[in-house]
């Protein structure tokens, strides 16, 4: 595999996490932060905006999950489509505690 196919595993972690909170709420109705939200990440937006920005995660993100072979099994393919997950969820934990209430 060439260096880029684990970068794509890494990032296709990190967008396919990143995609379940923004649908979750967007489907249930609820606003949410995107990077389109003022000011970006700690406003809230519109649930329409969170069903589109979780439908362009889960696409890109399967496109790099192709790209990166993960569903070769390798271990180490496993192992940074993980850590993508990881440090998108934990990033994600402490940076929305700091939402805009409104």
């Amino acid at each position: 595999m060439n260096w880029y196919d684990y970068i794509a595993c890494f990032f296709a972690g990190a967008l396919l996490a990143n995609a379940v909170p923004h649908f979750v709420h967007g489907i249930s109705g609820d606003w949410f932060p995107t990077p389109f939200a003022s000011p970006p990440g700690k406003g809230l937006s519109s649930p329409t905006v969170n069903v589109t920005w979780a439908l362009f995660n889960l696409a890109v993100g399967y496109i790099l999950f192709r790209i990166g072979k993960v569903s070769t099994g390798s271990s180490s393919v496993l192992v940074l489509f993980l850590a993508g997950i990881t440090a998108i969820s934990t990033w994600l934990s402490v940076h929305f505690t700091k939402k805009d209430p409104t």
